[in-house]
C-alpha cells in the first residue's frame, strides 16, 4: 500500500533563557525555558530530504535568545505572541508556530536590614509557570497554565458514601488531609485586537489567587469538588477565560496506626503515600463555549 505523511512540525525545544532588566541598581529577572515547533509546507523535506523550505531549528534557538534583546520579555504570553507571529510571517512555507513556554520563579532575598537586595534572588518553590501560543497567520489560540503547584488542607475534607463491594477496603472517613500537585491550564477567548489583550502577568496572578482560594475555602466532600468550584471560581471572575483543565492527584495521607505502641491517633500522625495516587481530572467551560484544551495535559 502506498504511504503518505501525514501532520508534521520541526523546531528547537528547551531554549533556557534568563533575562536581566537593569533599572538602575534594581536589577528585574525572566527565567524561561522555550519551545519552537513549526509546520507548514514540509512534505518536500521528508519525501526527497529538499531543505529549500526549512528554516534550520538552530536560526530558531537564535531568534529565541535575539528577541529576549529586541523586545524584552514583558510576559510569557507577550514573548511567544512574539515569536509565533515572527516566524509565521517572515517565511512563506511556514503555515503555523507553536511557543511552548515554561517559566521559572525568583523573588528577591530580604537583606539584613529587613529590605531587598536589588540583585540577589532565590528560586521561589517548586510551582512552574506555563504557557503555549498558536498561530497560523489568521487564528491565535492563547493558553497559560501551572504546574507543580502543590496544596494541602488539613481538615474540611470527607470522604464517605461511595460504592463498595467486595474488594473495597477503604474505611469512609469524616475528617481527613487533602493534598494535591495542581496542574492546571486555561484558554484565553482573545483574537488579535490589541485593545483587549488581556494584562498577562495581571491575569495570572488573578487566576493562581482565585483557583488557590477556592481549594482553601471549599469544604470538600470530593477531590472532584474541589477541583470544579477551582476552575468555577476562575470562569466566574476572569472574564477573559473560557475554558480551564485541571489534572488533579489525590497525595494521600494515610492515618499510621500507633496503637501497638500504645498511643492514641487523633488525626495527629500520617503517613505521605506518593503512589499508586488517585487521579482527577476535568474540564471547566463558560456556558456556550467548546472545550479545546487536550484532555492529556501533558500533551500541550
Amino acid at each position: 500500500m502506498p504511504t503518505i505523511l501525514g501532520q508534521n512540525q520541526y523546531g528547537k525545544a528547551e531554549n533556557r533563557v534568563v533575562k536581566i532588566t537593569r533599572d538602575g541598581a534594581t536589577h528585574h529577572i525572566k527565567d524561561l525555558n522555550v519551545s519552537v515547533a513549526l509546520s507548514g509546507d514540509m512534505d518536500e523535506v521528508h519525501y526527497s530530504g529538499s531543505n529549500a523550505n526549512v528554516l534550520p531549528t538552530d536560526t530558531t534557538k537564535n531568534t529565541v535568545f535575539a528577541f529576549a534583546k529586541e523586545y524584552g520579555i514583558e510576559s510569557a504570553e507577550q514573548f511567544g505572541i512574539h515569536l509565533a507571529r515572527h516566524f509565521v510571517t517572515s517565511q512563506e512555507p511556514v503555515h503555523r508556530a507553536r511557543i511552548r513556554i515554561e517559566e521559572y520563579a525568583w523573588e528577591r532575598i530580604e537583606t539584613s536590614d529587613a529590605g531587598e537586595a536589588k540583585h540577589s534572588f532565590v528560586r521561589k518553590g517548586q510551582e512552574i509557570r506555563t504557557a503555549q501560543v498558536t498561530f497560523d497567520g489568521e487564528k491565535w489560540e492563547v493558553i497559560s497554565g501551572v504546574k507543580d503547584l502543590t496544596v494541602l488542607n488539613s481538615t474540611n475534607s470527607e470522604f464517605w458514601g461511595y460504592i463498595k463491594d467486595k474488594y473495597t477496603t477503604l474505611k469512609e472517613t469524616y475528617d481527613r488531609i487533602l493534598a494535591t500537585d495542581v496542574s492546571g491550564k486555561w484558554r484565553f477567548n482573545w483574537t488579535d485586537d490589541e485593545q483587549t489583550m488581556p494584562d498577562w502577568e495581571e491575569s495570572y496572578e488573578q487566576v493562581r489567587k482565585h483557583l488557590l482560594q477556592a481549594f482553601a475555602e471549599t469544604y470538600s466532600l470530593s477531590l472532584q469538588q474541589t477541583l470544579y468550584q477551582m476552575g468555577a471560581r476562575v470562569i466566574d471572575n476572569r472574564s477573559e477565560i473560557d475554558e480551564v483543565r485541571f489534572s488533579l492527584p489525590n497525595k494521600h495521607n494515610f492515618l499510621v496506626d500507633l496503637e501497638p505502641f500504645g498511643l492514641k491517633n487523633d488525626n495527629e500522625v500520617y503517613y505521605a503515600s506518593d503512589r499508586p495516587y488517585g487521579l482527577i481530572e476535568a474540564t471547566i467551560l463558560r456556558d456556550g463555549c467548546e472545550a479545546r484544551i487536550p484532555v492529556d495535559l501533558t500533551n500541550l
